[in-house]
């Protein structure tokens, strides 16, 4: 009987992500969010941040073409945190400023006022280096 680990070790990311993209690129955005989601989750445990990262941001983006704008943001913003964490500054702005297209997609001014300040910070600071 294999183990979770054993599973997990025969998982390969890659495979997972590209699955994932072929999904989405037939409209099977449910589908392709919850192999986006387990690609992350690979990559994370590998060390591959940038992927783990990028796999979240597909994710999030399934969830917004599904308007399911709550866990889009939270995505979004959970991809740009570990893209800051590990350096990719660029790429987290990014994740930010599609964070912030959830805020507003789901009417929520208050919090776009708050992401907006804080989108604007990083662009001064990546704009200085």
């Amino acid at each position: 009987m294999n183990t979770e680990k054993e599973t997990e070790e025969k998982e390969d990311p890659i495979k997972t992500h590209r699955e994932g993209t072929a999904l989405a690129d037939v409209g099977k955005h449910k589908e392709a969010m919850e192999k986006f989601l387990r690609a992350s989750e690979l990559y994370e445990k590998a060390k591959n941040f940038f992927d783990a990262s990028y796999a979240l941001f597909k994710a999030a983006e399934c969830n917004y073409l599904l308007k399911d704008y709550d866990n889009a943001r939270e995505r979004f913003l959970q991809a740009a945190d570990l893209a800051f964490k590990v350096g990719y500054d660029r790429f987290g702005l990014s994740a930010l400023e599609y964070a912030l297209d959830s805020y507003k997609a789901a009417g929520e001014e208050n919090e776009t006022q708050e992401l907006k300040k804080k989108i604007k910070e990083f662009r001064d600071k990546l704009s200085n280096l």
